[in-house]
């Protein structure tokens, strides 16, 4: 999801309004229509009152000789405040950046947000399950500083600061307050790296 997932919490929560809300969809890339088709039938099924803009995010040679998204695609994700994105193809070899990053920054999606809960009914091996995994989205292995150094050999550089360590942690206590959750727990790699 683009934007704020949060969101999409509220439009759920509060399925029985008859207001209807826009959202931008970008269908993506190989199963990402697919995909997307069927998580619009899911919303259907819901009774979520929604209406879809599909939005091409393919990028588009500029004047300067660069490949970008379309300025009026960026405009109309915007404008809607949230939206749905199917998985996006980046294409292999030197100079590509991945839609899936340039979204990211473009919109300051810094906080990846993935609850995980058990559903009655269904078993699992694991049971009770009821957790929500907040991850950093635009920084370490998303920093998308690579370049090559010599043929065979890219350098990846993980870069990770205090400011947006600090703005994902407190994304996931104001979320765990607003939700009602009673603990968070930190996860971090500081040993190997």
């Amino acid at each position: 999801l683009l934007v704020n997932r949060s969101r999409l919490f509220i439009l759920f929560r509060k399925s029985s309004s008859t207001t209807i809300k826009t959202v931008a969809l970008i269908p993506g890339d190989g199963i990402g229509p697919e995909i997307s088709a069927a998580v619009q039938e899911i919303f259907k099924f819901a009774d979520v009152p929604i209406k879809w803009d599909s939005v091409d995010v393919t990028p588009r040679p500029t004047e300067d000789g660069r490949f970008r998204m379309p300025q009026s695609s960026l405009d109309i994700i915007r404008k809607h405040g949230i939206g749905l994105k199917g998985p996006l193809a980046t294409p292999i070899g030197k100079g590509h950046q991945s839609l899936n990053l340039a979204l990211r920054k473009e919109f300051n999606l810094y906080a990846n947000v993935r609850p995980c809960k058990s559903i009655e009914g269904y078993e699992t091996p694991y049971k009770n399950v009821d957790l929500v995994t907040v991850r950093e989205n635009t920084e370490g292995e998303y920093s998308g500083i690579e370049h090559v150094i010599v043929d065979g050999v890219v350098q990846s550089i993980k870069l990770i600061t205090e400011e947006a360590s600090r703005r994902v942690a407190r994304y996931a206590f104001q979320y765990a307050k607003d939700n009602g959750r009673r603990s968070v727990t930190a996860v971090h790699k500081a040993n190997i790296m």
